[in-house]
């Protein structure tokens, strides 16, 4: 079995036609001659001095142009390169998303490495592929890889955005029951946006990371445990560090040591809840053999705003 994880370099096809933006048609297809091989080249590389890729040319562009075109008239300058720090899994999601036949590898500095050609991966790979591809997308409620009319995109979409309106709805019943709070201490109702933005934001990377990690491994509850233990351990340092920044800030603003805590003891509070949200909510319904999409983004996110607040206001209670 393919190991979706590994390196894309493991697959990489290093014997390349690559020639300078100076070079013509004519010497091009000198190269392709001497290259002497049987496989289909179905695209030729054009790199700077260095050795940093430039642009490509794709073998039709170049058979229909006259032999002494410069490459770098014909090249395609917008090239899309797969990145050399990127997993078998990451580069079939490029064939999925873009349709190519092949990409090159490309280093941090923009090096050509090689190209990767989608006849190396098997059905199994680009079907597992698809599915996460189209699982990333769905956390925004949208289905990536099917054809869309502007009725169906309606369909699809509105039922999440729903979601979004309803929470939203109970979010400000939540921030009603509490005003008496607020009128006594405004500067909560300051701080009410970045606390949700964090919990949000760490709910979404959790939610990426749970369907990335069900399509390689499956849901299994002997996995749970240590998933959990270290998302909560991540969480934890992310929300102590972003809770210290922004409670640190309430509190000098305030002069109020009693503020930054109830901020800062939120946002940490928050922020964990909300990764184990991220976690739980697609992995128990992976487990039930129900589809991951319907614990996407608009979901877990309405689930951790209406963590979020009880935690925000009910500390705050309890501290000021």
């Amino acid at each position: 079995m393919v190991d979706l994880h590994a390196s894309v370099l493991t697959c990489v096809e290093r014997d390349l036609v690559s020639l300078k933006p100076g070079d013509t048609v004519g010497d091009a297809l000198a190269s392709l001659r001497a290259r002497g091989t049987s496989s289909e080249v179905l695209y030729l590389y054009v790199v700077d001095d260095e050795g940093r890729l430039a642009g490509v040319v794709p073998t039709r562009a170049l058979l229909s142009s006259a032999p002494d075109v410069a490459l770098g008239d014909i090249m395609l300058h917008d090239v899309i390169a797969i990145p050399e720090w990127a997993t078998v899994l990451i580069a079939a999601e490029y064939f999925v998303s873009k349709k190519f036949l092949a990409f090159p590898v490309v280093s941090a500095d923009g090096a050509l490495l090689g190209q990767v050609d989608v006849s190396i991966f098997t059905d199994e790979v680009i079907s597992h592929a698809r599915r996460s591809f189209d699982d990333i997308f769905q956390i925004i409620g949208v289905r990536a890889t099917e054809g869309r009319t502007a009725w169906t995109g309606f369909l699809d979409r509105f039922p999440w955005l729903l979601t979004n309106v309803v929470g939203g709805m109970i979010c400000a019943w939540i921030a009603s029951r509490y005003e008496g709070l607020l009128e006594v201490v405004v500067v909560l109702a300051l701080f009410i946006p970045v606390v949700l933005a964090l919990a949000e934001s760490v709910s979404i990377q959790a939610v990426t990371l749970t369907l990335q990690g069900l399509h390689s491994t499956g849901a299994s509850w002997r996995l749970v445990g240590p998933a959990m233990r270290r998302e909560f351990s991540t969480a934890a340092l992310l929300g102590l560090a972003c809770g210290s920044i922004v409670g640190g800030v309430a509190g000098l603003w305030k002069g109020s040591a009693m503020l930054a805590l109830a901020v800062g003891g939120a946002i940490a509070a928050s922020m964990v809840t909300a990764a184990l949200l991220g976690l739980l909510l697609p992995t128990m319904l992976h487990a039930a053999r129900r589809d991951p999409k319907i614990a996407a983004g608009p979901i877990v996110l309405a689930s951790a705003d209406l963590c979020t607040l009880l935690i925000y206001f009910n500390l705050a209670t309890m501290l000021l």
